[in-house]
């Protein structure tokens, strides 16, 4: 199975807008998987909470709800988290 992530890793590079695609279609079909996607690249620090939030299509309050509801560690906002806080409000308009 590492296979798998190793192509499309090379994927990514060649064609970003298929790993969208890709991603986009986990998101409708597997949309549990999907979120494990996101909170799992939170926790690695790889995306803010902003944007996981962004990405799951909620505010980051609710999504901070939730890590606390979860006993999922909530890291102190940052500059990146304000940011994308700022644009996916712009998002929502």
């Amino acid at each position: 199975m590492a296979w798998v992530i190793e192509e499309l890793q090379k994927l990514s590079e060649i064609k970003p807008e298929a790993i969208e695609r890709i991603l986009e279609d986990v998101k409708n079909r597997s949309p549990d998987i999907f979120k494990s996607l996101v909170i799992s690249a939170y926790l690695d620090e790889k995306i803010s909470m902003g944007k996981a939030a962004e990405m799951l299509g909620i505010t980051r309050i609710e999504l901070q709800k939730e890590f606390n509801e979860k006993g999922i560690p909530v890291r102190v906002i940052s500059k990146e988290d304000v940011i994308a806080e700022v644009e996916a409000m712009r998002a929502w308009k």
